[in-house]
Formats: structure tokens, C-alpha cells, sequence
């Protein structure tokens, strides 16, 4: 969020019963900000994101596209935590309820 403004910064939690990914503010608040529903989704690294210049983002982004067709981008903190994330959320989308 601090290097693109439309990006912000959101602390996710992952569930698999139901299949979501719950966002929340960083700064607190239980009730999360949003939700994105995974069963069925497909998640992939993303290498070069379109309408960005190279300073803007690391190459530690990811992208979910759901069922509905839903793009949705998130940027990891580290290569090895995309590669986490990237792992978990496809095993939920494929086992989660």
C-alpha cells in the first residue's frame, strides 16, 4: 500500500470451512473489511502486472480469480510467503467447503 496509492495494506486470514480469505485493517477491528470466496477459485504467481511500472511492485505478487470470475492481486511480503500462500489457498480451494 505504500508504494501504489490505490494499494492497502490488510492483514487476511484464511478458513476452510466456509472457503474464504477474510480481510481486516491492520490497525484492529474484528469485523472483517471484506471476504473472498475460494472454493473453486484459481491462484497463480503473477510475474508482470499489467498497468504498473517496474519501481512499483516487487516481484512478490500473486493473484486469485474465483469462480465468478473475481480478479483479485495481493502482494506478498516475500517471495517465500507468496509460495506459502499461494500453496495454502490452493488447497483450500480445493478442499474447503
Amino acid at each position: 500500500g505504500h508504494r501504489r496509492k490505490n494499494w492497502k495494506v490488510r492483514k487476511f486470514v484464511l478458513r476452510d470451512d466456509p472457503a474464504y480469505l477474510h480481510y481486516y485493517d491492520p490497525a484492529g477491528g474484528e469485523e472483517p473489511l471484506g471476504a473472498i470466496h475460494l472454493r473453486g477459485c484459481v491462484v497463480t504467481a503473477v510475474e508482470d502486472m499489467p498497468d504498473t511500472k517496474k519501481y512499483d511492485v516487487d516481484n512478490i505478487l500473486f493473484e486469485i480469480i474465483t469462480a465468478n470470475e473475481i480478479h483479485y492481486y495481493l502482494q506478498a511480503a516475500s517471495s517465500t510467503e507468496r509460495t506459502e500462500w499461494i500453496k495454502a489457498i490452493q488447497s483450500v480451494a480445493r478442499t474447503g467447503k
